[in-house]
């Protein structure tokens, strides 16, 4: 599978699979590929040779309601956390809904909040479930996160797909939320797909690290084998 952007190749000859409740770890640098994979696994990008399977279906042979159905079984977390600010907790968790609501019922939520037992289940689930009507702008950023990643969770996703979540909170943050992310998946048995710039919290808390350097698989090994002069070549200039 390839991935090109005009004369930009992002991602070149890639194949591999990812087994359900697999935690895998994207490490490289910036630019590597990361992001770019991410997105077509959540059916965000069509590659521009081969073909992308998510749960059992080809993405790209997919008509455009196909594939969002697929995608409301793919939860998303974003480097940015595209959350809105001045907006309550509550409304910004029910955005995870928007993929199946009708617009008359994401409307009406922005009015009166709706499904508040499944939202305020997922802040239960990442731990602020106190948080759930305060403003988002009020929170630190690592309880934002969790609310990023309590917005995937109303989805009742079969795979979580999160892209940096650690890259803007301290280390014990950092720590905080990678040991949600695993806790999360190893209670429910969901995939969790990361990608991540900290080489050690890729070791500690995923099962399988694939290195990504100018677009291309230098390796895929279980964690526990990737040593540091693999992580040396990966980063070299």
């Amino acid at each position: 599978m390839s991935c090109q952007f005009g004369q930009l190749r992002a991602l070149s000859n890639l194949s591999l699979t990812i087994q359900a409740g697999e935690r895998v770890a994207l490490i490289g640098a910036s630019g590597a590929g990361k992001s770019t994979l991410l997105m077509l696994l959540n059916g965000s990008l069509i590659p521009t040779a081969g073909e992308i399977w998510a749960l059992g279906q080809p993405l790209g042979q997919l008509s455009s309601q196909q594939r969002r159905q697929v995608q409301r079984q793919l939860g998303t977390i974003y480097q940015q956390q595209h959350l809105v600010a001045n907006l309550s907790v509550i409304h910004n968790i029910n955005a995870g809904h928007l993929g199946r609501w009708p617009l008359w019922k994401a409307a009406w939520s922005l009015v009166w909040p709706l499904e508040v037992d499944t939202a305020a289940a997922a802040m239960a689930q990442v731990g602020i479930a106190e948080k759930l009507y305060a403003r988002t702008d009020r929170l630190s950023g690592g309880q934002q996160q969790r609310v990023a990643i309590a917005r995937a969770l109303v989805q009742n996703p079969a795979a979580l797909l999160a892209d940096e979540p650690i890259a803007s909170v301290d280390p014990a943050r950092a720590a905080d939320i990678m040991s949600l992310l695993r806790h999360l998946c190893e209670t429910t048995g969901k995939t969790l797909v990361v990608s991540l710039h900290d080489v050690a919290a890729a070791r500690a808390y995923c099962d399988r690290i694939l290195g990504l350097r100018a677009g291309q698989l230098l390796f895929d090994l279980p964690a526990a084998d990737v040593t540091d002069n693999l992580t040396a070549d990966l980063y070299r200039l």
